[in-house]
């Protein structure tokens, strides 16, 4: 068997102390996760990011920092690897229509999401939040993307 990890993206955007998260209906239950999603074919890392910001809240992102780089395996023995990146949002288009399978955004404190604890999509959207909080930061040319397809 062929181990394949899905690779996603994820914004980690704080503003006034408090955080934009999308809340999304997943398997038939209410979580909260970072504005995040899959890398598709052809994308850079950045790319991905800047667009399923924009699909999942109407919101432009600016990622202006990697946050990290998470694995992670959900107790249904599914693997992740997420990207996290951390920036600021401007130019919110109020009338787009989200993706589903987002209902609406939240702009939580820190306290407020822990509070949500069992309604977090996975332990990686508190640990994000923790992570910003500590001050980690990497410059966003530690990563190297090649989409055109010459090395």
């Amino acid at each position: 068997m062929v181990w394949k990890p899905d690779v996603t993206v994820a914004a980690l955007i704080e503003r006034d102390r408090r955080f934009l998260l999308v809340e999304e209906r997943i398997r038939g239950r209410l979580v909260l996760n970072q504005p995040a999603g899959h890398l598709e074919d052809g994308e850079s890392l950045v790319e991905a990011v800047v667009r399923e910001t924009l699909e999942e809240t109407a919101w432009h992102f600016s990622p202006e920092a990697l946050l990290g780089i998470y694995q992670w395996r959900s107790p249904r023995g599914h693997s992740t690897l997420r990207i996290a990146f951390i920036g600021s949002v401007h130019d919110h288009e109020a009338a787009r229509v989200l993706d589903p399978p987002i209902v609406t955004t939240h702009w939580l404190t820190r306290e407020e999401i822990a509070r949500e604890a069992p309604r977090l999509r996975t332990p990686l959207v508190l640990r994000c939040i923790e992570d910003y909080l500590a001050g980690r930061r990497l410059p966003l040319d530690a990563l190297s993307s090649n989409v055109a397809g010459t090395i």
